[in-house]
């Protein structure tokens, strides 16, 4: 089969097109022939910092249709649609996966939006809902608000009801970010976005913040309301996790680490990604997608990803 590999961390352009042999499907998994991958902030991590052993494939998350199944498997069946995460290997034309780890698509859903929809979805319903306890008279900031997960935070906290501050550079991503429910949308670029959210909050500060970059956890801390919430997830951008603790320890602040990689499994868990899937193959929910790359061109969609500054996903076609 042909994947994107590489043999040692760096730049998009260690990713090289290759033949690599087909995966094996082993008891307890199934075999996927890849029609759509979503390329994921962790791969792009991965690629960057992560030594492998040679020709790995990297890659989160796919989706496509199972041509086999495991020894064990019971609850899924040759020809179904599914979508998929793993640790690594969906940069790939054939994914192999645990069946516990994959999702039914739904009838009238997008494979790329089926692709997309486990990990960024998933992460913000975790993040909000289970960790942060969003409740609907509550307001919310959402950093990074024009990635994946973001995107995916704006319109679950839209459905819960809650006052939604959603923070992305650039004037002509604040209209989108309105249209998919933010209630106010900040410019990080023209505006500070502890001042703002604090005159839009009146003073108080954010109940929740939802923060997937990392280096902006001092900020978050600092548009949180005393006794608030924060959840930060990944590190997007790419810097050291650290923080002054003093100051959330005397406003007697929550803060909650997630990490999704050992997560999905859990029934709740993966029920809730089941019913978001549902959702939006019934229009109720939108996964955005920014652009589609074949997948022999996967270190330009890297690339893209890394820099250009997407509005959502950006997917691969093998």
């Amino acid at each position: 089969m042909k994947a994107a590999v590489y043999d040692n961390p760096g730049p998009p352009t260690v990713l090289k097109y290759a033949d690599v042999p087909d995966p094996v499907c082993g008891p307890d998994d199934v075999l996927i022939s890849v029609e759509a991958i979503s390329i994921e902030g962790g791969d792009l991590i991965n690629r960057r910092s992560t030594p492998q052993k040679s020709s790995w494939i990297v890659g989160y998350a796919a989706a496509g249709r199972i041509v086999s199944i495991g020894a064990n498997v019971r609850d899924r069946a040759v020809g179904e649609k599914v979508a998929a995460f793993d640790m690594r290997g969906s940069h790939a034309e054939l994914w192999s996966v645990p069946a516990s780890r994959t999702w039914l698509v739904p009838d009238g859903l997008e494979m790329a939006q089926a692709a997309a929809l486990p990990i960024s979805f998933g992460t913000a319903y975790h993040c909000l809902i289970t960790k942060g306890g969003l409740g609907e008279t509550e307001t919310v900031l959402i950093q990074a608000a024009a990635g994946g997960v973001g995107l995916a935070a704006i319109q679950l906290a839209r459905d819960a009801g809650a006052t939604v501050i959603a923070v992305a550079g650039g004037r002509e991503r604040q209209a989108r970010l309105t249209e998919l429910g933010a209630s106010h949308a900040i410019d990080r670029l023209e505006k500070d976005v502890v001042e703002e959210v604090l005159r839009l909050t009146g003073g108080k500060g954010a109940d929740l913040v939802i923060d997937p970059v990392g280096s902006t956890l001092q900020a978050s801390l600092s548009a949180l309301a005393p006794e608030g919430r924060l959840v930060f997830v990944g590190n997007a951008g790419g810097g050291e996790l650290n923080v002054e603790l003093w100051q959330p320890m005397q406003n007697n602040q929550t803060l909650h680490g997630v990490f999704m990689g050992t997560l999905f499994e859990r029934s709740a868990v993966h029920d809730t990604v089941d019913e978001l899937l549902k959702a939006t193959a019934k229009k109720r929910l939108k996964v955005v997608i920014d652009r589609v790359f074949p997948l022999r061109d996967a270190s330009n969609a890297h690339e893209y990803a890394e820099t250009a500054k997407p509005l959502g996903r950006v997917v691969m076609i093998p």
